[in-house]
């Protein structure tokens, strides 16, 4: 842009943008902002559009393959806000089915630039597709938490939320628990397991007294499961997430056990489905759709040269309801 056409646009004298922009003679620090602000947004739009010029405005989002078989809503909900965020900058978004040990649809979509960017919905301890989309430094973003810096991650302190939950569970005078998770390869059920650990710490109850659960929850053991707990004599389930909660709770009241009188329940993420229980479950309330919007619009900003935030945490908070009361 020519020192005319700036200074037409702005209303001042050429000498002024001249003098604004050389740093020489004498001119207020007010105008030297305003001729450096405008010179940078212009060149700003022009590299944008240079990039959109070669983009697919396009971005990958991977989901979990066991949504598919009547997961949790945390994804869709993720997936929301996600959609959200890539309609404001003008973005599409393709969905992928993510595995933990088959990255084909991801690498395909990469190695064909299909898209400008990824989205992970959850993250594994080692994790395939975030070693591969790290070595090739390909513009990534993860509503969870993991150990590559260039991976933008958004997320909640599951640790945290579990820990507050299961110590405000013992002040209710809680003391025998089982905890029971999807699959502790998965960082946030990882995060959930440590902070239940920390809590009992906390506390001086003894983490061997407690029954866990790590990857059996399944329909076909529910019968089992719910046996061992009302044999053992537990006071408290904490599920890992919803889906697990929803499982527990409706066998539970099938079997003609009482919550929370014969055992009470409580979930480490919220859902609908929970509130709508007799009586509601008790559970860490996370804005999914939040996450997925927060981690959309980080990187898309990071695609088109703008400042972002490569680290965001959100709050959560524990809603405490009649199955632990």
């Amino acid at each position: 842009m020519t020192l005319d056409k700036i200074a037409q646009e702005l209303g001042i004298s050429k000498s002024t943008v001249s003098r604004a922009l050389s740093g020489k003679g004498r001119i207020g620090k007010e105008t030297v902002e305003l001729v450096q602000n405008f010179v940078w947004e212009h060149n700003h739009v022009e590299e944008e559009k240079e990039i959109l010029k070669n983009s697919t405005l396009n971005i990958g989002v991977v989901l979990p393959a066991d949504i598919y078989r009547g997961g949790g809503s945390y994804f869709q909900n993720c997936l929301l806000g996600i959609c959200e965020a890539a309609s404001m900058f003008g973005y599409n978004v393709l969905i992928i089915t993510g595995k933990q040990h088959d990255i084909s649809e991801l690498m395909f979509l990469v190695e064909n630039k299909r898209v400008d960017g990824v989205i992970l919905t959850r993250s594994f301890e080692d994790d395939r597709a975030l070693r591969y989309l790290t070595e090739k430094h390909f513009p990534t973003a993860l509503t969870g938490t993991c150990q590559y810096e260039e991976v933008i991650q958004v997320d909640t302190d599951n640790e945290e939320a579990a820990e507050k939950m299961t110590s405000m569970l013992i002040g209710r005078k809680f003391k025998k628990f089982a905890l029971l998770v999807k699959d502790m390869s998965f960082i946030a059920d990882k995060k959930r397991h440590d902070g239940f650990c920390k809590a009992l710490f906390k506390n001086g109850i003894s983490k061997q007294s407690q029954i866990f659960y790590n990857g059996s929850v399944k329909m076909e053991f529910l019968d089992s499961i719910i046996g061992n707990l009302i044999a053992q004599k537990v006071e408290c389930v904490i599920c890992g997430d919803d889906e697990v909660c929803t499982m527990i709770m409706s066998r539970l009241q099938a079997e003609g056990y009482r919550i929370p009188m014969d055992i009470a329940v409580a979930s480490l993420y919220n859902s609908p489905n929970l509130e709508c229980y007799s009586p509601a479950v008790t559970a860490v309330n996370v804005a999914a759709s939040q996450m997925g919007n927060v981690a959309g619009k980080q990187l898309i900003q990071c695609l088109l040269g703008r400042k972002y935030e490569a680290r965001v945490i959100l709050d959560h908070d524990i809603i405490f309801r009649k199955s632990t009361n």
